[in-house]
């Protein structure tokens, strides 16, 4: 490839990055208003209360952060507020007494499956003037930029 077929490529490149991140900050924000206004809730602490929602079993700090990719420090400073809204609660874990594991209680439970229906309502609202054909290509495509060295057919 010649250097300015590479040049070009390159600035491409960078101008799907900086799209793609246009597009998520303003998805995300748009989100963050959605999550405060309706539910009177922060975007953090949906995240955690889907990740406890979605487990069999109640996590421990290290696993939530590790799931969420945030700081063990954020993840405490949710799960501290959610346990005094009692929407979460602390159990001692059974094999390390140095940890604590979290689950949401039956009022988290509720207020999550709440929020989540609204949630999925908003963001299919949001994705609207996508048609199905468009929806299953993006997710390939961007399958394909998380992956770049998986085999093409091993993407679904």
């Amino acid at each position: 490839m010649s250097p300015t077929a590479s040049d070009a490529l390159s600035k491409q490149r960078l101008r799907l990055w900086l799209h793609l991140l246009r597009t998520t900050r303003s998805i995300e924000a748009d989100l963050r208003e959605f999550l405060r206004v309706a539910h009177q809730t922060t975007l953090p602490r949906f995240d955690v209360m889907a990740a406890l929602y979605r487990s069999p079993e109640p996590q421990t700090m290290t696993e939530l952060s590790r799931h969420l990719l945030v700081s063990n420090g954020n993840i405490t400073t949710v799960v501290d507020r959610l346990v005094k809204d009692g929407l979460a609660r602390r159990e001692p874990h059974e094999h390390d007494r140095r940890s604590l594991r979290v689950s949401l209680t039956v009022a988290g439970l509720d207020q999550f499956a709440a929020m989540a229906a609204g949630h999925e309502q908003h963001v299919n609202a949001l994705f609207a003037g996508l048609d199905a054909e468009t929806i299953v290509e993006l997710n390939r495509l961007l399958q394909r930029c998380e992956h770049p060295d998986a085999p093409m057919g091993a993407l679904s």
